[in-house]
């Protein structure tokens, strides 16, 4: 199931997104019927049912004690125009989803085609066999049905069922989220930085740098650079930073935005789906949107919510992989130093042998 999903959500955003149709002679030569006429089609013959409950009532001709039944059913009939507009925006609102940029395509496939259904895509009309019909209840929820030749049954979706999911803050379609803006805003929670490293925006410095307090340092005070060979037989000082030290300080801070995320479990599946799985930079992330995501990786929303124990623990491990690897790492790679004279080229073999030399002296060896 996962990978029909995966192949048709990519499907069709692939046809929404080209250009093929404008040189296809035969879908521009030919109508397209649009017009689902979703509300005309649900109300063209309540007014004559209103009225028939209304004379049952006025003229004690009910078939229920007490006209209770004509009378329920004319308060839901009065109700039914403004729950069905509050229906169909609540429904789109999570069928747009569809169209994020980060779309976790393992969501059901069938509602990127309501969704194209709703929009008016090109490919999803009624003349391309597809339909929508509203349908009011007797028990005064109302239902949308969806028809065409993607869905292999007819895609039902009860008003009351959604409303439901919605207050308990569940939608029918996970939406993604933006890891990348939550983990640069992470990056200014965790204490690693000068507070003169912050914005008034809460954005992080572009000069920003990891502060000094988490830099190794010899016993006199003086910074224990690392060596590195540039090549010609010519060397220079990189930062060496206490690595204990910033975990202690920062995996508070990242555990607390773990346990957030999973406060919404569906969200984060999609966020493993999409970015987390992989283990890979934000910049292979956007393009995997592109195809397969995590593919043979992904957790699937019908069989994996909810999260198991030991699938939260991996989602952890790997959220806190993710974050040092592609956002804390650049800060601690290749740093130069921040005295002005401790960061020139010199000789390598020379500063090899120096550093030799105080380490000796340094242990009394």
């Amino acid at each position: 199931m996962e990978n029909k999903n995966i192949y048709n959500n990519l499907l069709i955003k692939q046809i929404n997104q080209s250009d093929a149709l404008g040189f296809d002679k035969d879908y521009f030569s030919k109508s397209h019927d649009v017009n689902f006429d979703i509300l005309g089609n649900a109300y063209r013959d309540t007014g004559k049912h209103y009225a028939k409950l209304k004379i049952a009532i006025e003229n004690n001709t009910c078939v229920s004690n007490n006209c209770e039944y004509e009378i329920d059913q004319l308060k839901k009939l009065d109700d039914a125009p403004s729950k069905s507009i509050a229906f169909l925006q609540n429904l789109l609102s999570q069928l747009e989803i569809t169209e994020d940029q980060n779309f976790d395509p393992n969501n059901n496939f069938e509602y990127t085609v309501a969704n194209c259904i709703f929009k008016e895509k090109p490919g999803f009309s009624k003349s391309d066999g597809y339909n929508v019909v509203l349908n009011l209840l007797e028990d005064g929820s109302q239902e949308l049905v969806f028809t065409g030749p993607m869905f292999k049954s007819p895609l039902i979706i009860n008003s009351n069922a959604l409303d439901s999911l919605s207050e308990s803050d569940t939608t029918i379609v996970s939406e993604t989220p933006n890891i990348d803006k939550e983990m640069l805003d992470l990056l200014t929670k965790v204490g690693l930085f000068s507070p003169e490293d912050l914005l008034e925006n809460g954005e992080l410095s572009p000069t920003a740098v990891i502060a000094d307090e988490f830099v190794l340092k010899n016993q006199d005070g003086t910074f224990d650079y690392e060596i590195i060979d540039i090549g010609n037989g010519k060397g220079r000082n990189i930062l060496k930073f206490d690595m204990d030290k910033i975990q202690r300080k920062a995996i508070p801070f990242i555990n607390a935005e773990i346990a957030g995320l999973l406060s919404s479990e569906q969200e984060a599946v999609a966020a493993w789906n999409v970015y987390i799985s992989k283990g890979s930079s934000p910049q292979e992330d956007d393009q995997m949107v592109q195809n397969a995501n995590a593919a043979s990786s992904s957790w699937i929303y019908e069989k994996d919510l909810p999260l198991v124990q030991n699938k939260k623990v991996l989602f952890e491990a790997k959220y806190k992989e993710y974050f040092m690897n592609n956002y804390l790492k650049p800060f601690l790679t290749n740093k130069l130093p921040t005295v002005t004279e401790d960061a020139a080229v010199f000789d390598l073999a020379e500063a090899k042998k120096a550093k030799a030399q105080k380490f000796i002296e340094a242990n009394n060896l």
